[in-house]
């Protein structure tokens, strides 16, 4: 709650004199970084008409900056998420099936041969490796992170 408030400019505890209490606060936080990717994901696959390779290159950009600008919000969601109510969490949950499939629609350009649930499977595989920000060290400065993961993405994604 400290490192929440800090960010928000006030102490831990004066954020509950803003909200009913700790999942209220999950739920303003996640919802709108859920609507965020979507509508980003979005964004990005109407930039490139017809040209898939292109948008898989700008939905990987944008999600590694996403990750690596937001570690922590993706450790909350992580750790998080199912303890939220059944309502918020099933939001959250169908925004991101919504960003999910603007990948897998995407991917079945690219990848013909495989099918809506393959390319599901690929996709959630990518997340799990871009979203693994919060799990990297320091050691490796950011410029040369965000290159590793866009190659190991595009990598795992379509083989190059």
């Amino acid at each position: 709650m400290d490192d929440i408030g800090s960010a928000a400019g006030v102490t831990g505890p004066a954020l509950y004199h803003h909200f009913a209490g700790k999942e209220a606060m999950l739920v303003a936080a996640l919802i709108p970084v859920s609507e965020s990717l979507l509508h980003g994901g979005r964004e990005r696959v109407g930039r490139h008409s017809g040209d898939a390779q292109a948008t898989l290159s700008d939905l990987i950009e944008f999600h590694v900056e996403f990750a690596l600008a937001n570690p922590a919000v993706i450790a909350l969601h992580l750790h998080e998420l199912d303890r939220l109510p059944e309502e918020p969490k099933r939001q959250i949950r169908r925004l991101q099936r919504l960003y999910v499939e603007e990948w897998v629609g995407v991917l079945s350009t690219l990848r013909p041969e495989l099918d809506a649930g393959e390319a599901r499977v690929l996709a959630h595989s990518a997340f799990g490796l871009m979203n693994s920000t919060p799990f990297l060290g320091g050691e490796v400065d950011r410029q040369r992170r965000a290159a590793l993961l866009r190659e190991a993405t595009m990598h795992a994604l379509i083989g190059r």
